[in-house]
């Protein structure tokens, strides 16, 4: 199994084999708790406009957004993932877009499989790649905005590939790495509301969940998120 490294949209763009879009402050750990909520499907869109449309099209759907970290007019909620832990989805249709995540699913276009990074399914997802066995990786860091290196971001891609790897990795480092970032600042001042200390926590729950998100594109700058199983989870590291 060989494994790349690529970064923002211009990686996902070019990304091959089975690409891993990450995006852990917050849209993929927030797709993660709207599946363990219940919700029935979740529509990932690069763009807001596209999203408030598609909304328009559905019975009842719950639109999540946001750009620099804040909610979208006319949306449901942010991205916030503590905010959607204490919603009930059951059968429920979800619309996501996001700055960085959700841009990088819908343009990884050239890729065989596309499954997004977090680290609430780290080793479920790890499972479900090596299960494939694929020849080819592709770790698409989405990092702040899209367009500027985060912490969370590469140090997932560090992660993952050690788990590929059947290496062992101190999660607890990670995680005091992680508490002590710029990068997660945000989630400990009181003058960003926006983005609440409890989604630090919900975001740095290790393999928390034992399901697979993987995307398949539907039409242009749209996606669809399906939940798979794996079990891994409950996995002994190696």
């Amino acid at each position: 199994m060989n494994i790349n490294f690529a970064d923002f949209v211009a990686g996902a763009r070019n990304a091959q084999g089975i690409a891993v879009v990450i995006d852990v402050f917050r849209a993929f750990t927030t797709a993660c708790y709207c599946f363990d909520a219940g919700c029935e499907s979740l529509t990932a869109v690069g763009s807001s406009t596209k999203a408030l449309a598609l909304g328009k099209g559905c019975e009842a759907p719950i639109l999540l957004g946001e750009r620099y970290g804040k909610r979208l007019e006319g949306f449901d909620y942010g991205n916030s993932p503590s905010e959607i832990a204490q919603q009930d989805l059951r059968g429920k249709s979800i619309i996501h877009t996001t700055h960085a995540g959700t841009q990088g699913l819908v343009n990884a276009w050239q890729a065989e499989c596309v499954v997004t990074g977090a680290f609430v399914n780290a080793r479920a997802t790890a499972a479900y790649i090596k299960k494939q066995s694929p020849e080819q990786v592709t770790l698409v860091r989405m990092g702040l905005n899209a367009n500027e290196a985060c912490d969370e971001d590469w140090l997932y891609a560090d992660y993952l590939a050690a788990l590929l790897r059947e290496q062992v990795v101190d999660e607890h480092e990670i995680y005091q790495k992680l508490k002590a970032s710029p990068y997660a600042a945000r989630f400990f001042d009181l003058q960003q509301p926006c983005s609440p200390v409890e989604d630090f926590d919900c975001c740095l729950q290790f393999n928390l969940f034992d399901f697979v998100l993987v995307a398949k594109a539907l039409e242009e700058d749209v996606c669809e998120l399906t939940k798979i199983s794996t079990g891994a989870v409950n996995q002994v590291q190696s």
